[in-house]
């Protein structure tokens, strides 16, 4: 009784092959799009994080007692957040400390003008302005996904 082999063709395994490569070359511009689709769920999620976190270091100014629009300084989860007419400031040790933002993988936070800004370029980034007696601190977004790839 004679045994045949299974497996494939050296034809079939280059036809394979191919059609992967096609099919390849078709998709990788898809999935190219999403570093900059990443980049902006980033921006928009600091910026949401700088919103909550100014409102809850206001309520905790307000719970301690503080007048609306103090100066000093609260502690929120084990951080000194410096603290500016009733909300974190822009500076070191304020919002950065309050959302506890940490720059990584290319994003880059610093206070520039009075303003603190996070962000991948000059026009992919989130801005902190700190707040102005009796007004809360704004938070500015400046970013699409087709500016931050």
């Amino acid at each position: 009784m004679k045994s045949r082999q299974g497996g494939f063709t050296l034809i079939e395994l280059v036809v394979v092959i191919t059609i992967l490569g096609i099919l390849a070359a078709f998709a990788l511009p898809r999935f190219a799009g999403f570093q900059g689709e990443a980049r902006l769920a980033v921006i928009n999620g600091i910026a949401g994080t700088m919103r909550s976190a100014a409102a809850l270091a206001h309520a905790k100014v307000l719970a301690q007692g503080s007048a609306a629009d103090a100066d000093g300084s609260i502690t929120m989860e084990g951080q000194t957040v410096t603290i500016v007419d009733g909300y974190p400031a822009e500076a070191s040790g304020g919002i950065d400390a309050a959302a506890n933002i940490q720059a990584t993988g290319g994003l880059s936070c610093s206070t520039t003008g009075g303003v603190y800004v996070c962000s991948y370029s000059n026009v992919c980034k989130v801005e902190y302005d700190e707040a102005a007696s009796p007004n809360a601190p704004t938070v500015t977004v400046t970013a699409d996904a087709s500016n931050c790839e």
